[in-house]
C-alpha cells in the first residue's frame, strides 16, 4: 500500500487547464456550502439536531440526500473508471445492484428502524442481539466509515491537485478542512442541505459533459465504432466489444469466464449480497431516511432516491466509455500501457477517466461548474461517512462502554470532537485508495469484508426469532474473517498482499468474497443458535417481524395520501422501470 510519503511528490503541472471563470465558479460553490454550515449551525440545540437533524426533514429533502451521500467518489470517478474498463455491464451496480435493495429498505426495513427510534444501525442490533453484536458491528462499521472517507478525501485532493498543481498531502489537508468546517458547524442538517445542493450542482456539470463528448465521439453509433474497432485491435488486452456493449452476461465485469457463472455472481454477488447489505444496513444512508419527519416520510426516502438513482448511469458510466474512446492516456492506459501523469502524479489510472475527458472536451466556465460538481460529490461522500461515523462513535462506543450517563452537552462536544478525528484519520486512510487503479475494486472488497456479513446476521436475526445474541456476533465476525481470508487468497482484490491462489481478481474476487461471508455468516448462526437460548419472544417486538403488530409498520395518515405520494404505488412504479432499463440494455 502507498503512504503518505509516497503522497507527497510534488505536481510538474496541472492535469486542468482552469481560468479566473472557473476559479470563480468553485469559489462561489463554496461559500453557498459554509454558508449553508453557519445556518444549520443555528437549528442544533442538541445532540439529535446534530446526529439526525431532530427527526424534521420532509423526504423530498432527505430522498435527494439519500442519493446525494452515495453520489460521491462510488459514483463519479469509480463508476466512470469502470466504464472506461468494462463499459455497460458497469450498469449492475445500478439497476441490479442498488434499485432493489433501496426498494426493500423502504418498503420492508425502515419501520423497523424508524419506529424503534434507535439512532444508529449498531443501536438497532444491541437490542436484537445484546453487547456483543453491538460491539462487533460499531467497530466494523467506525473502520469502514473511516477507511472509505479516505476513498472521498484521495479523489478530493486529487481534484484539487489537478486543479491547482499543489503536491497531493496539501490538497488532502485543505479538502479535509473545507469538509470538517460544514459538518462540524451544522451536523447532520448541514450535511444532508449540502448534499441536496450538491446533487443538482453534480447533475448540472456531469449532463453538459456527457452531451459534448457523446457529440465529439459522434454519437452513440460513433462510440459503438471507435470501442468496437478498439476491441478488435487490442483483443489480447481487452474484453470483446460484445461483453463491453453489453449489460448480459456481465463477464467483462466479473472476469468469469462462464456466462452461466457471471450471472450467478451478479445476481447473487452483488445483486443479493453486497447490495442489500450496502442499502439496507448501512448507517450511512439509513441516517439520511431517519432523519425524516415521518415513518411516511422515512419510507419513501430510498424509495424516492431510487428514480434519479436509476438514471445515473448516463451521466456518470457513459461519460468513462467515452473517455475510452477520446483520450489518448485512458486508451493507452487500455491498451496495456503505464502512461505518465494523472491526477495522483504516479500514473494515468482508470479513476482519471473523468478529469481527462473534462480536459479535452469543457470549454472554460463549463470546466469550472464541472470541477464544482466534482468537488460537490466528493464532500457528499465524504461528508456522508465522516456524519455516520461520528453518530456511531459518540452513542454506540463512547456513551455505551466508555463515559455513561453524561450530560447531552456532553456527547455533543464528543460528537463533535469525533469529525475532527475521522477527518484527521481520513487523510491518512486516504493512502490504502491511491494504491487501486479502480478504487471500485477497492471500494467493493471493503463492503464484502463489513456489509455483507452485518446483512446476514441482519435479515436472518429480523425474520426468524430464534436466533440467538451469541449467534449475532459469531456470524459477524466469521463472515468478517472468511470474506477478508477469500481477499488475500485472490489474484489482486487485497492489493499488492494479495496471494493470489484463487484465480480471481478485481469485481469477482468482490463478488466471491461477499457470497463466502454471507453464507459462513448464515450457516454458522443457525448452528450455533441451534446451541444456545433465544430471547423470550416477549422481547422480540419492534426488532422480528412476524412479532411486530402490522400497525406499528405503517402511517395510518398515508392512507388518505393520493397514490404518488404513497410508499407502495411509488415502490411498484420505481421496480416496473428498472426492470424495463434491465431487459432494455
Amino acid at each position: 500500500m502507498s503512504s503518505l510519503v509516497h503522497l507527497a511528490a510534488p505536481a510538474a503541472d496541472t492535469l486542468i487547464n482552469a481560468n479566473w471563470l472557473d476559479y470563480l465558479l468553485v469559489a462561489t460553490y463554496f461559500v453557498f456550502v459554509l454558508g449553508i454550515g453557519v445556518l444549520a449551525r443555528r437549528q442544533v440545540s442538541d445532540s439529535i439536531d446534530f446526529f439526525l437533524s431532530g427527526r424534521s426533514l420532509p423526504a423530498w429533502v432527505t430522498g435527494l440526500a439519500f442519493i446525494s451521500a452515495n453520489l460521491g467518489a462510488v459514483e463519479i470517478m469509480g463508476m466512470s473508471a469502470s466504464g472506461a474498463q468494462f463499459g455497460i455491464p458497469t450498469v449492475h451496480y445500478f439497476w441490479v445492484g442498488a434499485i432493489p435493495a433501496m426498494l426493500f429498505l423502504g418498503v420492508v426495513m425502515m419501520p423497523f428502524y424508524y419506529g424503534s427510534k434507535v439512532r444508529s444501525v449498531p443501536e438497532f442490533m444491541l437490542r436484537r442481539f445484546g453487547t456483543g453484536a453491538h460491539l462487533v458491528n460499531a467497530i466494523s462499521f467506525a473502520l469502514a466509515q473511516l477507511l472509505i472517507a479516505g476513498v472521498n478525501l484521495f479523489l478530493l485532493g486529487s481534484i484539487v491537485r489537478a486543479l491547482l498543481g499543489w503536491p497531493l498531502w496539501v490538497a488532502l489537508i485543505v479538502a479535509a478542512a473545507i469538509v470538517l468546517s460544514y459538518i462540524t458547524l451544522g451536523g447532520l442538517s448541514a450535511a444532508i442541505y449540502n448534499e441536496v445542493l450538491q446533487f443538482f450542482v453534480i447533475v448540472a456539470s456531469l449532463v453538459p459533459l456527457t452531451l459534448i463528448g457523446l457529440h465529439k465521439a459522434g454519437g452513440w453509433s460513433g462510440v459503438e465504432a471507435k470501442l468496437t474497432a478498439f476491441a478488435q485491435q487490442h483483443s489480447d488486452k481487452v474484453p470483446a466489444a460484445s461483453d463491453q456493449l453489453n449489460s448480459w452476461p456481465g463477464t467483462a465485469l466479473t472476469g468469469f469466464n462462464s456466462s452461466f457463472w457471471s450471472v450467478v455472481g451478479i445476481v447473487f454477488g452483488l445483486g443479493f449480497v453486497l447490495s442489500f447489505g450496502y442499502w439496507t444496513t448501512n448507517f450511512v444512508e439509513v441516517q439520511r431516511a431517519m432523519a425524516s419527519k415521518s415513518i411516511s416520510a422515512a419510507r419513501k426516502t430510498p424509495i424516492i432516491g431510487a428514480f434519479p438513482k436509476m438514471f445515473v448511469p448516463f451521466i456518470v458510466i457513459l461519460p468513462g466509455m467515452i473517455s475510452a474512446v477520446l483520450v489518448s492516456e485512458i486508451g493507452r492506459l487500455k491498451a496495456g500501457e503505464k502512461v505518465p501523469g494523472g491526477a495522483s502524479g504516479e500514473g494515468v489510472a482508470y479513476n482519471d477517466a473523468l478529469l481527462y475527458l473534462m480536459r479535452d472536451v469543457l470549454p472554460n466556465g463549463l470546466l469550472g461548474l464541472a470541477i464544482a460538481g466534482l468537488l460537490a460529490a466528493f464532500m457528499a461522500g465524504m461528508a456522508a461517512n465522516i456524519s455516520a461515523f461520528n453518530t456511531v462513535f459518540s452513542y454506540d462506543l463512547w456513551q455505551r462502554y466508555i463515559r455513561k450517563d453524561h450530560s447531552d452537552d456532553y456527547y455533543l462536544r464528543i460528537g463533535r470532537l469525533a469529525t475532527v478525528a475521522a477527518t484527521l484519520i481520513a487523510i491518512f486512510t486516504a493512502g490504502f485508495a491511491s494504491s487501486f487503479s479502480n478504487i471500485m475494486n477497492y471500494l467493493q472488497t471493503l463492503f464484502g469484508f463489513f456489509n455483507a456479513p452485518l446483512f446476514a446476521t441482519f435479515i436472518l436475526g429480523m425474520f426468524w426469532k430464534r436466533m440467538t445474541a451469541t449467534a449475532g456476533w459469531v456470524g459477524l465476525v466469521s463472515g468478517t474473517l472468511s470474506a477478508i481470508l477469500v481477499a488475500f487468497l485472490s489474484k489482486d482484490a487485497f492489493g499488492s498482499a494479495s496471494v493470489g491462489v484463487i484465480p480471481l481478481s478485481g469485481q469477482g474476487a468482490s463478488f466471491v468474497a461477499a457470497s463466502t461471508a454471507f453464507v459462513v455468516d448464515v450457516v454458522l448462526s443457525v448452528l450455533v443458535s441451534m446451541a444456545t437460548t433465544p430471547k423470550p419472544v416477549s422481547e422480540l417486538k419492534g426488532l422480528v417481524y412476524s412479532e411486530t403488530p402490522r400497525e406499528d409498520l405503517v402511517d395510518p395518515e398515508e392512507a388518505s395520501e393520493p397514490w404518488y405520494r404513497r410508499t407502495l404505488p411509488l415502490a411498484g412504479i420505481a421496480l416496473v422501470l428498472v426492470i424495463i432499463l434491465n431487459v432494455s440494455f
